[in-house]
């Protein structure tokens, strides 16, 4: 299955087989957004009512980075990116929690983070390293009796998500800005950043949530070599003239 980044020309897209696309989202977009931006494009282009599109991996909406997206029969190799070890950079915020273990919802019981040490830190950090158990976030997009978690606690429903195991292969502090930690993570499928901030902040004992998160890796695959959005529907005009003669639903 062809593979595409900025760095290719999208005319050589197989229309026949499908392919595969990496695509930067921007904080603001859920990973359906960038998938309907994307479809819908290719329906106007192509004058057809159905595209078969997906993506490889959700990621949450106030993240950025990279999403794998397939494009008709390309769909069916989503599976090996999913798969993949993903790579993330990002800001967690000590001293406060939120019900989300984002900047998605207020901050709650707020603490002083004052006499936190860096050391303190670095060996709280080196205990997640290996395989964990982590509960998902209450405001997740699993499901409970076919009903996304986040719906039921935005009515106010009592939520426990199971524990599920992952695995971090590497967990480093880049910098600690008092509350401010940078961080990098490389890890498993299934693996919710917001949960290890969330964890981070319990076993420091101040409490802690994700600010912000960027995606920079799926597998082998660079975010700085993804196309941004605005980019690609520009270039899905090159592979018209090809897949018009073509299904590719």
């Amino acid at each position: 299955m062809r593979h595409f980044t900025k760095n290719d020309p999208l005319s050589q897209a197989n229309p026949k087989e499908g392919f595969t696309v990496a695509v930067y989202k921007p904080s603001g977009w859920t990973s359906f957004d960038l998938v309907a931006k994307l479809r819908g494009r290719l329906k106007y282009v192509l004058n057809k009512k159905k595209v078969k599109i997906g993506h490889g991996g959700t990621l949450d909406p106030l993240a950025t980075g990279l999403v794998i997206i397939g494009i008709g029969p390309g769909t069916k190799s989503l599976n090996q990116w999913i798969d993949a070890t993903k790579e993330y950079v990002g800001i967690i915020k000590l001293g406060a929690v939120t019900a989300s273990f984002d900047g998605e919802t207020e901050e709650e019981n707020r603490v002083s983070t004052a006499d936190i040490r860096f050391e303190e830190i670095k060996s709280a950090v080196s205990g997640f390293i290996g395989e964990i158990y982590q509960r998902p976030p209450v405001f997740s997009a699993l499901k409970k009796d076919g009903v996304p978690l986040y719906k039921m606690a935005r009515r106010g429903e009592h939520v426990l998500p199971e524990k599920r195991l992952v695995k971090i292969f590497e967990f480093e502090i880049l910098s600690f800005n008092n509350p401010e930690i940078e961080f990098r993570v490389v890890c498993s499928k299934g693996t919710y950043i917001r949960s290890l901030a969330h964890d981070l902040g319990q076993v420091l004992g101040l409490g802690g949530y994700l600010s912000s998160l960027n995606r920079t890796a799926v597998g082998e695959q660079r975010s700085s070599d993804a196309f941004e959005i605005d980019d690609l529907v520009f270039a899905l005009g090159s592979v018209v003239g090809a897949i018009r003669s073509e299904n590719v639903e």
